[in-house]
């Protein structure tokens, strides 16, 4: 769920709504007390939505542990470390402070399946049934706030660090994003050894994502060329997703790292059943992995999808451009510190700096064009736009691709073409982008 703050669907009323619908669904038929916890970014509107749900899930019930201000991967590992039944994030991400949302996480740290989500969203629906399962005065729950969250989430990004190595003398630029991770990123960093430079890590409720972080990387890449760093990670607002700068100021996508990533783990044995992409990964990744016999598969955008490819295909290692990265060996979503963590451990082993792995496949020219709409018709019905797609595919002749999608998140349709001419592809971008303006675009 996920939208503008203080406003359907995220009212106080709703959400509050969803707690009580979320507690009926994870409640096992026992008599055991049941335990979901709640973590959340710095958004300003975080307060009276963690309050909203820990309201309606004691309600029903259900008792609650508070973790505050934490990355959503940490509330899915804390989520299973603690043997929880569920656990709640709430964030909207990548997003400005005025939208908000929630994820949801099942007792073994994954995103719920949809069967789950769709369970939980009838009983919203159903004031009545939500009524009729409401306990009496004497068995509802209680909250408490753990105090050592962080901490325990700290020190469980630490440990997949190898301990032979350190990070002693590699100075460094961490980008907050005022958001979730501000306490966090700095302390691992701090006490694997480096010598980190903090910025964008004073939260006011209103400033997460704001030209910071890894939606707008520019001021990490500034700040590591004034500072002489060697490094740059740029986190977003829940620290799910990371982008990394080498010492020059240039730019590491999820494509990157993931390269990177798949050759460390397959030299050490780890990798063993290939890497998951998404539809927007460089077709030059693809050969890349490819040429070193690494399986690479590819799923829908977003990183639960990418999560149940990696399920289907039993991959060890996936991610999108954006920077989401999955390691299922050592977490269940995407986590931008643990990425970064992993990556600075293969640095140290090969002794090389990131610079040196630039340019480490040759990239397909992509061209993205993001283009805001009244509606979301299906393409297919859209006449006009299915025929400059056809167009566009049979100007490529097979030495490229496009891609037409609505974005998950926001009113917007997203086009990628991708090929080998650089002017074609922009040109091709252009007209799309053009007639779906003309079709179905906002005024």
């Amino acid at each position: 769920i996920r939208g503008t703050a203080n406003e359907e669907p995220m009212s106080v009323d709703t959400i509050l709504k969803v707690g009580r619908a979320a507690a009926c669904v994870f409640r096992r038929a026992d008599d055991r007390r049941h335990k979901v916890l709640i973590g959340k970014d710095t958004r300003l509107s975080g307060y009276m939505f963690e309050t909203a749900l820990a309201s309606g899930l004691c309600s029903m019930g259900v008792d609650v542990v508070l973790l505050g201000p934490v990355p959503t991967p940490a509330v899915a590992f804390l989520t299973n470390d603690m043997r929880a039944d569920a656990g709640v994030m709430i964030s909207a991400s990548h997003n400005p402070y005025n939208d908000n949302g929630i994820k949801f996480f099942g007792p073994d740290g994954f995103k719920l399946a949809d069967a789950v989500e769709e369970s939980i969203e009838q009983l919203v629906m159903s004031d009545a049934e939500l009524d009729r399962r409401r306990p009496d005065a004497e068995a509802v729950g209680k909250a408490h706030r753990l105090e050592d969250a962080r901490g325990r989430y700290i020190s469980y990004l630490k440990h997949n660090f190898p301990r032979q190595l350190s990070l002693d003398g590699v100075k460094m630029v961490v980008d907050c994003a005022h958001g979730a991770a501000y306490k966090i990123a700095p302390v691992v960093f701090s006490e694997l050894g480096a010598d980190v430079t903090v910025i964008s890590a004073k939260p006011n409720g209103k400033n997460i994502n704001e030209n910071c972080g890894a939606v707008h990387p520019q001021k990490m890449i500034a700040k590591v060329k004034e500072a002489h760093a060697r490094i740059g990670l740029a986190l977003d607002g829940d620290a799910d997703r990371v982008v990394v700068c080498d010492e020059t100021g240039r730019i590491f996508d999820g494509d990157d790292l993931l390269a990177i990533l798949a050759e460390s783990m397959k030299k050490r044995g780890e990798l063993k059943n290939g890497v998951v992409g998404t539809v927007m990964s460089n077709f030059g990744l693809e050969k890349r992995l490819e040429g070193k016999k690494i399986p690479f598969h590819r799923a829908p955008v977003g990183d639960r999808y990418v999560v149940e490819k990696m399920k289907e295909t039993g991959a060890e290692l996936g991610g999108e451009p954006s920077g989401h990265i999955v390691n299922l060996l050592r977490s269940t979503t995407g986590d931008g510190i643990l990425t970064c963590v992993l990556l600075l451990a293969e640095l140290r082993r090969q002794g090389k700096p990131l610079s040196s792995f630039y340019g480490q496949f040759d990239r397909y020219p992509q061209e993205l064009r993001n283009v805001e709409v009244r509606e979301k018709r299906a393409l297919e019905k859209i006449s006009p736009v299915t025929k400059s797609i056809r167009q566009a595919e049979k100007r490529l002749n097979g030495t490229g691709r496009v891609l037409v999608r609505y974005s998950g998140t926001e009113a917007k349709i997203r086009v990628m073409v991708e090929g080998e001419d650089h002017k074609l592809v922009s040109e091709l971008a252009d007209e799309i982008a053009t007639v779906i303006q003309e079709e179905i675009g906002a005024s």
